[in-house]
């Protein structure tokens, strides 16, 4: 009975202690509370804030998001800090600071890859290199910029896939942007038969080449001759044209081969065909008719040798 009075005893003095702190604690538990309060308050504001000033410095929508949301973030802390000064919890403070660098730390080595598509994906942000609708190839991908995010570079492909590409990727490795310059040059590759005059049929293909959608008419259309094919003297046209979508460049090509095999139609230039000359025969220089023949009357020949020697056998039996 006595060691159980004395353990309520304490207890109650235990309790006392913590009523007499907590009575004290009133005005900084008031202070803290109304602080916290005001901290809330000020970092809505200050979202609210950058959300209005940073799209008159930035027109990317992911970056503007990713600043409010740091400036927000910063506002909090600042205040919860602040708050737990008020209450004398310095020391809960330091062991905070602590463990989030010690959780920061290996946040970054477990998701290193993800850090670095984000830092990746801020760089990109910031310089600006491409944007949404132009057309680019990077890491073997073609295709159309639909959305610039943080993480990844969402691609649609001309056979209509989407491809998520890695910022990281896209900021190492080598990218080309079709779009870049609004222009782009086209380059077909024919050939013309040998009996044909060279100069005449130059001025035939670059008179058209004329008249297409989109070309540019300051720029003068190429024609150069490359080699001597198997079959035909080839040659290269080459003209540019305005390209902001993919569909520029495959329609204007189309158009090119259509008007320059009309031309050479209208005025009867061959484009030869490749030839092959198929060898049957064992030895060679023999046509293919008089190699059957040979091999037709060995086939007769044989077929009557065999029943004059069957009869020879069941004569001398």
């Amino acid at each position: 009975m006595t060691e159980l009075e004395e353990a309520l005893s304490l207890l109650v003095k235990k309790l006392e202690i913590w009523m007499k702190q907590l009575v004290l604690m009133l005005p900084n538990l008031f202070i803290a509370l109304v602080l916290l309060v005001v901290t809330f308050y000020v970092a809505r504001q200050m979202r609210r804030f950058s959300d209005k000033l940073l799209p008159r410095v930035s027109h990317s929508a992911a970056l503007n998001n990713l600043f409010a949301t740091m400036v927000q973030t910063s506002t909090l802390l600042l205040g919860v800090f602040f708050v737990l000064t008020i209450l004398k919890l310095d020391k809960t403070v330091t062991t905070m600071l602590a463990g989030v660098g010690i959780i920061g730390l290996a946040l970054g080595f477990a998701f290193q890859d993800i850090a670095a598509n984000f830092i990746s994906g801020v760089i990109i942000a910031v310089r600006k290199p491409f944007g949404v609708g132009d057309v680019i190839e990077t890491n073997e991908y073609f295709g159309t910029i639909e959305r610039i995010n943080m993480r990844t570079i969402d691609l649609r492909r001309v056979t209509g896939e989407l491809v998520k590409v890695p910022n990281r990727k896209v900021f190492e490795n080598a990218m080309i942007i079709y779009t870049h310059y609004g222009l782009r040059r086209i380059d077909i590759k024919m050939g013309v038969s040998y009996a044909e005059d060279l100069e005449r049929v130059q001025d035939i293909v670059k008179a058209s080449v004329t008249g297409i959608k989109g070309m540019i008419e300051n720029r003068e259309v190429e024609m150069v001759y490359e080699e001597f094919g198997e079959s035909s003297v080839n040659f290269l046209v080459r003209f540019w044209i305005q390209y902001k979508r993919q569909t520029d460049f495959v329609y204007a090509r189309s158009a090119a081969i259509i008007k320059i095999k009309k031309a050479f139609d209208d005025n009867h230039i061959q484009i030869p065909f490749p030839i092959r000359t198929l060898d049957f025969a064992i030895k060679g220089g023999e046509s293919l008719n008089q190699q059957l023949r040979e091999t037709l009357e060995e086939t007769r020949e044989s077929n009557r040798k065999i029943p004059s020697q069957n009869g020879k056998k069941e004569a001398e039996e």
